[in-house]
């Protein structure tokens, strides 16, 4: 069991992302929660990667969040995985813009679903939740309470 101050930092962790995410292996989904400005900052995570020529190397990847186990990588075809979300780096900007332009037309408490748009074939989904003002990404994470 944790102590305390592991949760206290898991908590600001949490907080400093600006999303919470969860891995559903039952449902084979990724879910990241949010409200728009938290998802924007998954968003710009995706962005950041696909910017960065850097990343065209097989493999590359980047970690987020507290325990580090999403993983956004550079693939040679879009993927979503148990692993990670990953692709060419042009198909991970193509994928943060489409996150970008549906958020904005999305309402609070709506779900959106990305696998058919970024990679139809893949064996999970990415689900982007939206949450309203205020949300604390920290309390979704029942480990670190």
């Amino acid at each position: 069991m944790p102590s305390e101050r592991t949760n206290e930092a898991t908590r600001r962790e949490w907080r400093e992302l600006g999303f919470f995410y969860d891995r559903d292996d039952d449902a084979k989904v990724w879910r990241i929660i949010g409200t728009r400005i938290g998802v924007q900052s998954f968003i710009s995570a995706l962005a950041k990667f696909a910017s960065n020529l850097r990343n065209e190397r097989l493999s590359e990847h980047d970690h987020l969040g507290p325990y580090m186990y999403l993983k956004i990588g550079s693939w040679p075809e879009p993927e979503i995985t148990d692993d990670w979300i990953a692709g060419p780096l042009w198909s991970l900007g193509r994928l943060s813009d489409e996150i970008k332009n549906r958020v904005a037309e999305a309402n609070n408490n709506e779900s959106l679903l990305f696998r058919e748009f970024f990679a139809p074939d893949s064996l999970y989904e990415l689900s982007i939740e939206l949450r309203p003002e205020p949300f604390d990404p920290a309390k979704e994470d029942p480990n670190c309470w």
